[in-house]
């Protein structure tokens, strides 16, 4: 067999693949955009294509055709099918690991934030504990619950979408149709555009973190309700789910201490008959969704424990444009 898989990671905008080896050195990496603006058809011919270019690379450095094919997109994903039934930022619908693959390799598909989580798992900071939630705040928020050691998606894939609790039911209105979801409080977007809103003065989340840091008290206001709408969330999952440990990603879990001290003292008055779950920064970082298609090629080849030896070394300088 081939002693090295290709992994994918599908964003809205673009993607990274990489060729992971079974003994987990990245061989090559490489980044290429979606092409969205030409349709679904055109997204699922560019990842395609994206697949075939990193198995001929593969080739060409270890001298056999990949053992199988991981890819971690967005949207909803049947992991029993291996099927992306639908994405609203890709617009595809029902598209089967297949169609992603040109290939006569096994493939098998998941969910980003999912296959995140299971990087965060096995390679990152979950490492050395079986029940977590990754919780990666972006431009919107999505988590990865991980019981066992694996991501749960629940009954239909929906499983995780902590953004959309309604943390303030009378509050502001959501993209999802709901009122009051954290993702409206606590996404780092949500940030930016509320601050904005306020000062009259665009800024991204990194700016109002900076801002907040510096004693703005428009900005500190803005955080002050982020880490609000959190603390309320997470203590909800924490009383449902009693997790080891909650562990954040995204941009702004780069603010650092600015975000996770607060919220670990605010998440801990919400606990008061009990102990919260410790705080933890992702080491992973932008890897963490190809690391974890690696991971779940690897078990499309037939290895369910690839990984547990790991330490990743990832390239940082594409090799396949």
């Amino acid at each position: 067999m081939s002693d090295y898989v290709v992994a994918v990671d599908v964003g809205g905008t673009s993607m990274k693949g990489g060729i992971v080896t079974r003994s987990g050195e990245v061989a090559a990496t490489g980044r290429r955009p979606t092409g969205r603006e030409g349709g679904p058809a055109a997204v699922v011919a560019t990842i395609r294509s994206f697949v075939g270019d990193l198995a001929a690379r593969g080739e060409e450095i270890l001298g056999a055709g990949p053992a199988a094919v991981g890819i971690a997109v967005p949207g909803l994903v049947d992991d029993a099918t291996a099927t992306a039934l639908y994405s609203a930022n890709l617009g595809w619908r029902d598209v089967p690991a297949a169609d992603f693959v040109p290939l006569d390799v096994p493939a098998l598909l998941g969910h980003d934030v999912r296959t995140g989580g299971l990087a965060e798992s096995v390679l990152g900071a979950g490492r050395e504990v079986s029940d977590f939630l990754f919780l990666p705040i972006g431009t919107g928020i999505a988590g990865a619950m991980i019981i066992g050691g694996e991501p749960y998606g629940g009954t239909s894939g929906w499983g995780g979408e902590i953004g959309h609790i309604p943390v303030l039911p009378g509050g502001e209105a959501c993209a999802c149709g709901q009122i009051g979801c954290l993702e409206t409080y606590a996404s780092a977007s949500a940030v930016g555009r509320r601050y904005s809103a306020r000062a009259a003065s665009p800024a991204t989340a990194e700016q109002v973190a900076a801002l907040t840091a510096a004693g703005d008290p428009v900005a500190a206001e803005v955080w002050d309700e982020a880490v609000e709408a959190l603390s309320l969330a997470l203590a909800t999952y924490t009383l449902l789910l009693d997790p080891s440990a909650i562990v954040l990603g995204g941009g702004l879990a780069e603010a650092g201490s600015l975000l996770s001290d607060p919220l670990a003292k605010r998440l801990a008055e919400r606990l008061a008959f009990r102990a919260a779950p410790p705080l933890r920064r992702a080491v992973l970082g932008v890897d963490a969704g190809m690391l974890g298609a690696s991971l779940l090629g690897w078990r499309a080849a037939g290895f369910p424990h690839a990984g547990a030896s790991w330490s990743p070394d990832v390239p940082k300088t594409p090799t396949v444009s």
